[in-house]
């Protein structure tokens, strides 16, 4: 090698030197002083969420024993509204029980005072009476009689206990009422007993 790549050697190893910066190696006070400035900051934010944390924990807490709160006075209310359902329906129970017997008093007279009569002609008359009574409390009810004679055999309504050839009559027709049905609205009371023809 010559002496001229020789210097342009050194030159260029300088020149690197020049332009690459030299790290400082830090001494053990730095790096104790860096240290401790980033632990007590570290510290600091760790504080910082600690109390943020014990602040949502508080607010949680306070949340859930609202809920709580809230779940028992439901609860209470419930248990109220369904004692107080039971009660009702008993009442309403017993009260339409009572008026009910309430609406026959008045047919028990009738009866009473056609049964003081020995004379026949009376006694008819305070059958009709009782008869008449007995239909206006039933129409009170709500409660209607079944009596299908001339119609078409409903087993919905009706219960078939005679059967009968008849050529005057059509096929499954009701010829004989032997016992009224009656019915409140929807419901059959019970059933009218018949005989059918064909």
């Amino acid at each position: 090698m010559t002496d001229e790549m020789k210097n342009e050697a050194v030159e260029e190893t300088a020149e690197m030197m020049e332009e690459s910066p030299v790290e400082e190696v830090p001494t053990e006070e730095a790096s104790e002083a860096k240290g401790g400035k980033e632990s007590k900051k570290k510290q600091r934010q760790l504080e910082a969420e600690n109390l943020q944390l014990k602040k949502e924990l508080e607010a949680q807490k306070a949340e859930l024993a609202a809920k709580n709160d809230q779940c028992l006075r439901i609860a209470a209310e419930y248990d109220n509204f369904r004692k107080r359902s039971v009660k009702e329906r008993e009442g309403i129970y017993t009260d339409a029980y009572a008026d009910a017997l309430a609406a026959l008093f008045p047919v028990v007279d009738n009866l009473e005072r056609a049964a003081m009569y020995s004379d026949g002609e009376n006694v008819a008359k305070g059958v009709a009476m009782t008869l008449k009574g007995i239909e206006d409390t039933f129409e009170k009810l709500g409660v209607v009689a079944i009596d299908p004679k001339g119609e078409a055999f409903d087993p919905q309504l009706h219960n078939a206990v005679m059967h009968v050839e008849d050529p005057e009559y059509g096929e499954s027709i009701v010829v004989e009422v032997l016992q009224k049905g009656y019915r409140r609205g929807d419901r059959i009371l019970r059933y009218a007993m018949v005989k059918v023809a064909n």
